[in-house]
């Protein structure tokens, strides 16, 4: 299995970039301390808006409840009656993720489905020229995902038929800080600007939880996957290469959302190791800091030594070779860029 990996230490400050359902910022226990943890799930949320941001005519994906609407607008645009479009969308949406009874305002699934634009032409094409549910289901292949790359990498499951389910080409941890920490409180206040002079006091009191991290992230790309026939086989090599270069940015740029004007925890990582290997499967350099970092004066430099270390370590037990290393900043990001282009198949 041709695959790409990406390890990356990234630095946050004050932050919240990810919550549990408490409010309170996502840890994990690991070699013994409590780490800061950013879910997955998290930030590959953030990889795939930025990866839309950066190339839209590639990255179309949606993950929704409601692909109703626009399924019965591309059913009416192919030629069915209003009252027609609207059965037929309902009897795929039921098909594909089940109608949720329970909604009152829009049309919804009961789960969400992630779709491409293609895909919802494709079905309503079908089921016009056939009137068939099971039939407009057949009719979409891989090839309707050719516009929806993010579909391809993150994939889709779709327990109601399997035939459309997508496995992932990427895989990602959860990203752990390097090192113990320990989440703080925020106390703060509120003032009413139309308090008059004479009352004291603030207008509002509260708290919330925060925490600031040096973090180890790990996502990785199976690039034979990725060129065959159940996935981006539709596409053109340089097509991919396009896809595989926005995806890398976008994972190693891409920051999570949350309190993003109250806590701006904004930064770029400050290493990148990147490697390409031929065969084996992606292994992850979190056990080097199995043995959490001590503060002695930061984390980020010593979690750069660790992890440079951790690398030399495997490869010289395991003999594991790579057809690519390259880091940031030993390279500039451009440059980090078309070195793992030239690998794409």
């Amino acid at each position: 299995m041709k695959h790409l990996e990406l390890h990356i230490i990234q630095s946050v400050p004050v932050a919240c970039l990810n919550r549990d359902d408490l409010n309170s910022p996502k840890t994990a226990i690991f070699g013994g301390v409590q780490r800061a943890r950013v879910s997955s799930q998290s930030w590959k949320r953030a990889i795939r808006e930025m990866a839309k941001e950066l190339s839209p005519a590639l990255f179309k994906g949606e993950r929704t409840r409601l692909m109703f609407e626009p399924l019965l607008e591309e059913m009416k645009a192919a030629g069915l009656s209003a009252s027609e479009a609207e059965d037929g969308a309902k009897k795929i949406v039921d098909a594909l993720v089940k109608l949720d009874s329970k909604s009152n305002d829009k049309v919804k699934s009961t789960t969400l489905y992630f779709m491409s634009p293609l895909e919802l032409k494709t079905l309503a094409k079908s089921y016009a020229e056939t009137k068939d549910v099971k039939k407009a289901l057949k009719a979409v292949d891989a090839g309707v995902l050719k516009d929806a790359a993010d579909i391809s990498i993150f994939g889709r499951m779709v327990a109601n038929d399997h035939s459309l389910t997508v496995e992932a080409a990427s895989m990602f941890s959860h990203a752990l800080s390097t090192h113990k920490v320990d989440n703080e409180i925020d106390f703060f206040a509120a003032v009413d600007d139309l308090q008059p002079k004479e009352e004291t006091g603030a207008g509002m009191t509260s708290t919330l939880e925060f925490n600031s991290a040096t973090f180890y992230r790990f996502a990785a790309l199976n690039l034979d996957m990725l060129a065959d026939k159940e996935h981006l086989g539709g596409m053109t090599s340089d097509e991919r290469k396009r896809v595989v270069r926005t995806f890398v940015e976008s994972t190693i740029k891409a920051m999570p959302g949350a309190r993003k004007n109250t806590m701006n925890g904004n930064t770029l990582p400050t290493y990148v190791l990147g490697v390409v290997r031929e065969k084996g499967h992606p292994i992850q350099l979190v056990n080097a800091f199995e043995n959490a970092v001590r503060p002695s004066s930061g984390y980020s430099t010593k979690s750069v030594d660790l992890l440079k270390a951790e690398y030399l370590n495997l490869k010289k037990t395991w003999s594991l070779n790579a057809v690519m290393e390259k880091a940031i900043p030993e390279v500039n990001m451009h440059e980090f860029l078309d070195e793992v282009e030239k690998h794409v198949i």
